[in-house]
């Protein structure tokens, strides 16, 4: 792993997947907790997975408004880096999770339009990083991991004052445009790296990781 763009492969439900995201560098691994998702994994084989994830690799707990008795016994049972809230917690929710149990809070926000734009600057104040995604449609199912992307063009030259990751709709064949477009330095993936949901592809990661590479020496 390069000190240039960090990558996340989300959604990882096999021991095969962990492995293949932590051998081709990938910074981040996501695993989820949420009932709805395909990509759902439950506290044992959570526990197992996260076991094998080599040190300096970051685990990720993806949440959707979760309550403190689900988060309790989320981080009580597996050792996780970081809690990824991907609801729609308000300001102070995130606030008093991150003091709460102590672990550093990625805040997923969705954008479709400007309009959106001001809640990444409200959550920026009280979370350790941010994740702009795409923002759902209505009546969908999943608060992310859809494959669908929105204007990159919105968040344009834009910084806050957390580290960010940029998601929705990210593949192989457009993560070096989104990067350009975007000036991101990190990007989140999942959906785009299956062959079915859930199933990740070693080969589909592969290349989505050689694609951010070499938009770092161009």
């Amino acid at each position: 792993m390069t000190g240039g763009i960090r990558v996340k492969i989300c959604g990882l439900t096999d021991a095969g997947a962990v492995a293949a995201a932590a051998r081709l560098g990938a910074a981040y691994l996501g695993f989820v907790f949420f009932p709805k998702s395909p990509r759902n994994l439950d506290l044992e084989t959570a526990a197992a997975l996260a076991a094998d994830v080599p040190p300096g690799l970051a685990k990720v707990a993806l949440t959707v408004d979760a309550d403190d008795t689900a988060l309790e016994a989320l981080v009580d049972r597996v050792p996780v880096d970081i809690l990824q809230l991907h609801g729609r917690e308000p300001p102070e929710r995130v606030a008093a999770i991150r003091a709460r149990f102590g672990l550093p809070v990625m805040k997923a926000v969705g954008v479709a339009g400007e309009a959106d734009l001001p809640a990444l600057a409200e959550h920026a104040r009280v979370a350790d990083q941010l994740l702009v995604d795409a923002k759902p449609p209505k009546g969908a199912a999943l608060p992310g991991g859809n494959g669908l992307a929105f204007d990159w063009r919105l968040i344009a030259n834009r910084r806050w004052p957390v580290p960010w990751m940029l998601a929705g709709g990210l593949t192989p064949g457009n993560v070096a445009e989104a990067i350009r477009l975007t000036g991101a330095r990190q990007v989140d993936v999942s959906s785009g790296m299956e062959t079915a949901p859930g199933i990740k592809d070693a080969a589909k990661i592969a290349r989505f990781i050689a694609a951010t590479r070499l938009e770092e020496v161009e």
